[in-house]
């Protein structure tokens, strides 16, 4: 399809669980109301760094800060100007000298004689035994307060990265900041170097996880891409341009340019910056810069344009596990216009504000023109429904464009999925403790094909409109719902996080019943047994589900309730379509298969498979359990095993069971160095000795965790 679209014109804005199972206090009286979070502004400096997100930056000064009393800010709701304690800890661990006065920008305010609807302060789990999650909200609804003892836990580590949007939603939910290195629950905060992630409690949720920098620098992004191209074809890894790294690629480029022609144009962009710092659009050799490490790309120079503007999309996307991988989008984001009408022509190429698209570059310009109306087709900044609905009643086929920018996401993701699971084995103690939203920027061509310009690991959440307010208010909101805050234990916080006392779980909070750490020996043959097999074997496959161990109730419930708080996030992996995309993965993972059968069973009837698992929890079965019913190898080998199937299992399937009996009653009580061998060589598989952990050989449990 060619771009005829006719122009527009770019004109200035005119039944679950009751929660008092797990905290029997909540129904106490409320005491008074505390105070919202302050805004701390950021250092003069670095701040761009952090914005950048594609290096990983520093946090153990920030985690290690003095232990002294959490701080009692005052301010209110609506905004105003509140004075900060000097004492307020800094991302470098550095401290004020001076007090200072700032001024709090509140998104959505309500206009005077509107009600707030107040919202129950705790999220109910689904399931019976599973403690419940904090709400968050946005600045039309007000969340109630918990009693004192429990409000007391809500506490956040601040960062000088720390957005107002962020601060101003979990201030509407009553957390208070802290200068403790321990007893925070969230940090929104820098990226940090991998070893950092050992400070983290296991009550604590920090919004990065290690390794991501492999999608998050660009020349990591492209060498990650160009890999997976290698393995798999330009057919299914198409949604880049030619990328060149210098000066490792120096030799490549120079022949890659002799061949282009003389009419080409490339864009060099320095590998770890962010707003169109150090960006340029060159046609000559000459021009290239010869002192310092670059990104080479062939320019995209056919893009779509509206009113004659070129445009990209910047999409949210988050990630809440990376084993098993969970991938949600949200549904709205921001296309980012450039400020002139675009032209091809090789003396325009120095005109950033018309080759780039960045907010940052484009705002500078004095004909750039604001919007700050969602739902409004006008400016240079757009909502993504509007342009949807926009490519719509012009008769573009918007769905098809979306999967196929989900395509694209999924398969970046799983570039990054070896890095991270490897350090996060090796640093972090539970996966509770990461979470991360990363910020896609995407082109659409002249054939409205969309290709990715980069991936930012700490994107931007200004919010200095309405526009910006609407989509990144409510992006936050569900975000912080997606993520699962739980009030810990009162153990878990009272002492440091590097003392042994707090090495148990927080997942279920304070009420005593603790799911099971370490995978039970019955458990780790039924992985090792169905990742030996591999996808060829599909009947198989099919059968995973048939009994279900403590430890997949926990993660088949925990993926449930996650969805049900998902609010305008789409949750793209795992998903009816996700066994496609199980051959892109360096090392398979049992429990990607293990979601992904889940969904092909019951991704239309999520009644029937909330109402399974709803006994099993009320059972306790997740928490660990010793009957033969949940344990895989002693079920598999009675009687009732082959009587429960009979009626409904193939011949083939048949075989199955059989196979399956044998394999079990010969490894049902495999030793701990049999088991490593195991996972050793499925995990190399065909592929190289390092196959599954780039930075490392793989760790023994690389198959079964």
């Amino acid at each position: 399809m060619t771009n005829q679209i006719s122009a527009i014109h770019l004109t200035r804005q005119g039944q679950p669980a009751s929660t008092s199972d797990f905290f029997p206090s909540l129904s106490s009286p409320s005491p008074t109301r505390e105070s919202l979070l302050e805004e701390t502004p950021p250092p003069p400096g670095p701040e761009h760094a952090a914005q950048a997100g594609v290096e990983e930056e520093e946090l153990a000064d920030e985690l290690a800060c003095s232990d002294d009393d959490s701080s009692s800010i005052t301010g209110t709701s609506s905004g105003g100007c509140i004075t900060l304690p000097s004492c307020l800890p800094v991302i470098t661990g550095r401290r004020s000298l001076l007090p200072m006065t700032v001024t709090i920008e509140e998104p959505m305010s309500l206009e005077p004689g509107d009600s707030q609807e107040e919202q129950p302060a705790l999220v109910p789990s689904l399931f019976p035994r599973i403690p419940p999650t904090l709400y968050f909200s946005t600045a039309n609804e007000k969340v109630e307060l918990l009693p004192a003892e429990q409000r007391r836990l809500l506490k956040w580590k601040m960062s000088t990265v720390t957005p107002n949007i962020v601060k101003q939603t979990i201030g509407r939910s009553h957390f208070r900041v802290t200068k403790k290195s321990h007893d925070w629950l969230g940090c929104w905060g820098h990226h940090m170097k991998s070893p950092g992630f050992k400070a983290l409690g296991e009550h604590q949720k920090l919004n990065h996880f290690p390794g991501t920098f492999q999608i998050g620098r660009k020349d990591r992004l492209w060498r990650n891409l160009s890999k997976m191209q290698v393995r798999f074809g330009k057919q299914e890894f198409s949604f880049f341009p030619q990328t060149f790294v210098l000066p490792q690629d120096i030799k490549l480029l120079r022949k890659a340019w002799e061949e282009g022609g003389a009419k080409q144009k490339w864009i060099i962009k320095p590998p770890a910056s962010a707003r169109g710092i150090g960006i340029q659009v060159i046609h000559k050799w000459s021009q290239m810069p010869r002192k310092r490490p670059l990104l080479v790309q062939k320019y995209l120079d056919k893009p779509y344009l509206i009113s004659g503007n070129k445009f990209d999309l910047r999409l949210y996307v988050y990630v809440t596990s990376y084993n098993p991988l969970r991938v949600y989008m949200f549904s709205d984001g921001l296309v980012r216009f450039a400020s002139c009408k675009y032209s091809s022509s090789m003396k325009t190429l120095s005109n950033k504000f018309m080759h780039l698209t960045n907010y940052s570059v484009n705002k500078k310009n004095s004909e750039y023109q604001t919007n700050s109306d969602y739902k409004a087709c006008q400016g240079h900044k757009w909502a993504l429904k509007a342009l949807w609905q926009y490519l719509g009643s012009k008769g573009v086929n918007t769905t098809l464009i979306w999967e196929k920018i989900k395509d694209i996401v999924i398969k970046t993701i799983i570039a990054s999925e070896p890095y991270v699971n490897s350090l996060m084995k090796l640093h972090v103690r539970t996966p509770y403790s990461c979470h991360e939203l990363f910020g896609f920027d995407i082109l659409l061509d002249e054939n409205l094909k969309p290709w990715i310009l980069e991936v930012n690991i700490s994107p931007s959440l200004h919010s200095n409109t309405g526009l910006d307010v609407s989509i990144k208010g409510q992006m936050i909101k569900d975000l912080l719902n997606l993520a699962g805050f739980r009030i810990p234990s009162r153990e878990d916080v009272v002492t440091p996080c590097s003392s042994a006392s707090s090495s148990t779980s927080s997942l279920c909070a304070g009420n005593g019943e603790r799911p099971k750490v370490d995978l039970s020996a019955d458990e780790k043959v039924k992985r090792a047994f169905y990742l030996k097999q591999g996808e060829a074997n599909r009947d198989l496959m099919h059968t995973v589900l048939d009994v279900l161990t403590p430890e997949e109730i926990r993660v088949l419930a925990e993926s449930e309730d996650e969805l049900n708080r998902r609010g305008e996030f789409e949750r793209v992996f795992p998903s009816p379509s996700s066994s496609r995309y199980l051959r892109f993965f360096e090392c398979p993972r049992y429990l990607n298969i293990l979601l992904d059968e889940w969904e092909q069973k019951y991704w239309n009837n999520r009644a029937k498979c909330i109402s399974l698992l709803r006994p099993l929890c009320q059972q306790g079965v997740h928490l660990g359990t010793s009957d033969p019913a949940h344990m895989w190898c002693k079920y598999s080998s009675s009687s009732r095993f082959e009587h429960n199937r009979q009626d409904v299992v193939s011949p083939s399937r048949a075989r199955v069971v059989v196979s399956h009996q044998l394999w079990s009653q010969r490894n049902s009580s495999i030793d701990e160095d049999h088991q490593q061998c195991l996972d050793h060589q499925q995990c190399l598989g065909p592929a190289s000795p390092t196959a599954c952990c780039p930075s490392s050989r793989p760790n023994s449990d690389d198959l079964i965790s």
